[in-house]
């Protein structure tokens, strides 16, 4: 196996993880509501703490990956995470939960420009989507996994035991990929002279700060931030909301949690590797902009339109199934976005996907912090939805107009070629 894809691997297991320890909350919400005494209003601002935080820190953390490498950052973002994942478990009120979730939100803002970084080092441009793709289906994988873990944990021991549990986890994997994993390719005794061709050298190169000034003058790079600013206004809902609006907006009960809840991540799994699979194909045979443009556009119209239909539905089936083709659809765009990154940010690919989901996770706070005012405003969990998909077809117009042929930042010598159209 090609050492890249070994890497792959690990970050793969680390996306995983992340999203067990992240979905964790959602699914223990209910219980957690109850024994805490939180009403919605004050659920959304939970929830949203984590996405604040994990907004403000993903500049620097994506940053910070470029100049001095993911192996480090990597290794002390997920242990400081894991540790506030089961200091979690040990929260008595509300003020004090909602301090615990700011500071694990802060950690987990690196993991996935940390996993950009060190794709955009270790991975040639033709196979960067289906790459990320993969690390992103793994998320989708870690949030199905989540409640059937969950849930048995929860009802056997309680809320609290399952993030004791699961801050384990993250410890456990800082020490595999500190002690395997190299920044660059070319400093990874056995990968081969042929790996590293394709790779495109993977020499140790001096990275510098992401030249602000100019990134900030071009149209392109404020498209890519709104593009995925609306998208996590729909998109958050799966993950701080979704086992709340199915319990007390839907009526499922508990048990029945473990099999409804699961469909949308299974089906945001498959369209993660379909999205960055096919993009990558595309881009081969028409080139970079229709390859990346087409995949995402249609991704997140679809999403809008199904969001649109769970609104309006009365069968509960129905909602779970349109919910799930909703979460499907969107995440066949997800890793072209990052993809997307990588294309016009180059070797400022952390800080580039850093800024882009900063944008993106400002978007979900709002999210968080509407829908339970909305609820309460309406009485209606169905209401909130009415807004997402609406905002998940802005991102839709957005995602078509942005060029991934135009670099951010055009540095001679330092890109690689970009794909041509057959």
């Amino acid at each position: 196996m090609k050492y890249r894809y070994r890497v792959l691997s690990l970050l793969f297991l680390l996306s995983i993880i992340t999203y067990i320890d992240r979905v964790c909350i959602s699914v223990a919400g209910p219980r957690m509501q109850k024994e805490l005494d939180i009403a919605p209003e004050r659920w959304g601002w939970v929830v949203g703490a984590f996405t604040l935080s994990y907004a403000l820190f993903e500049i620097p953390s994506g940053a910070l990956a470029d100049r001095i490498g993911a192996r480090r950052v990597l290794t002390r973002i997920v242990l400081w995470w894991s540790a506030f994942t089961s200091l979690t478990g040990a929260v008595s009120n509300f003020w004090v939960l909602l301090l615990t979730r700011f500071a694990f939100g802060a950690g987990e803002a690196g993991a996935y420009p940390g996993s950009t970084s060190s794709i955009s080092r270790w991975f040639p441009s033709v196979e960067r989507a289906r790459a990320t793709g993969i690390v992103w289906m793994a998320s989708r994988l870690g949030g199905a996994l989540s409640p059937l873990l969950v849930i048995p944990i929860q009802q056997a021991y309680g809320w609290r035991m399952s993030f004791y549990v699961f801050g384990v986890m993250g410890a456990i994997w800082c020490a595999l990929w500190y002690w395997w994993y190299r920044d660059h390719p070319a400093e990874k005794p056995g990968v081969t002279q042929a790996e590293l061709d394709e790779v495109g050298g993977g020499s140790r190169k001096a990275h510098h700060g992401l030249p602000w000034g100019r990134a900030l003058q071009q149209w392109n790079y404020w498209k890519i931030l709104l593009m995925y600013h609306t998208y996590c206004w729909g998109s958050y809902f799966y993950l701080s909301w979704l086992h709340t609006y199915l319990q007390k907006g839907r009526g499922f009960s508990e048990s029945e949690m473990g099999i409804w809840s699961t469909l949308p991540f299974i089906c945001g799994a498959c369209g993660n590797l379909l999205g960055g699979t096919v993009s990558d194909i595309l881009v081969r045979k028409f080139g970079l902009k229709l390859g990346r443009r087409l995949v995402g556009s249609t991704g997140l119209a679809l999403s809008g339109c199904f969001m649109l239909l769970t609104s309006q539905t009365e069968s509960n089936a129905l909602a779970v199934v349109f919910l799930a083709l909703g979460y499907g659809s969107m995440d066949c765009m997800l890793p072209v976005a990052w993809a997307v990154c990588l294309d016009v940010g180059g070797k400022y690919a952390g800080a580039v996907s850093g800024s882009m989901n900063m944008a993106g996770q400002l978007g979900s706070f709002l999210t968080s912090i509407t829908f339970g005012y909305v609820v309460k405003a309406t009485n209606s969990y169905n209401a909130p939805l009415l807004h997402m998909g609406i905002l998940l077809l802005v991102s839709a117009f957005l995602f078509s107009r942005i060029d991934p042929t135009k670099p951010l930042i055009r540095d001679e010598g330092d890109r690689q070629s970009l794909p041509k159209a057959a």
